[in-house]
């Protein structure tokens, strides 16, 4: 099985592509999708719809595992996010509509067990889980690799994280 993780923002997008073959997990592809800021709002839309694309139509995962919005504090940015989300959501249904989302905290309860892991916890256990030599990164594309692993670890409960 082939899953696609994705971390949606708005000025960067992580992405993580994870082969499981009979338990054995590898890292397949890792990477963020960029919208520069001097493109208009309607412009970065489609550039992320644009990547989000590509990537299905490169790797063809089974299924898509996206990370959940949690927003701390700027409400404007939360918007841009929630639009861009909403892009990202639509074009992954309508590409592969095994589509399943994860909030934080469940993220890092099935990363580490703990959910009030620290950001580097996660990021180490992904690393670990994936044999990896280091960290991925940047920071967007740890965490997509940490929601398709995420997914890979709990899809036995799949029809609890389902988007309907």
């Amino acid at each position: 099985m082939t899953v696609l993780g994705i971390d949606p923002g708005f000025a960067t997008i992580g992405y993580g592509v994870i082969r499981d073959q009979k338990g054995k997990k590898t890292p397949i592809d890792y990477g963020v999708i960029k919208t520069p800021k001097e493109l208009t709002f309607p412009e970065r839309l489609v550039l992320i719809e644009r990547g989000i694309n590509a990537l299905i139509d490169k790797f063809s995962p089974d299924e898509i595992a996206l990370e959940e919005l949690f927003f701390n504090t700027n409400i404007t940015t939360g918007i841009n996010v929630a639009h861009a989300r909403g892009v990202i959501v639509a074009t992954c249904y309508k590409k592969c509509n095994k589509l399943f989302e994860y909030t934080p905290l469940q993220i890092k309860q099935a990363l580490t067990g703990y959910g009030r892991a620290e950001k580097r916890q996660i990021q180490t256990m992904t690393a670990s889980l994936l044999g990896l030599a280091k960290i991925p990164g940047p920071d967007d594309a740890a965490d997509a690799l940490a929601v398709a692993l995420t997914h890979l670890n709990t899809n036995r409960f799949s029809s609890t994280f389902g988007i309907k």
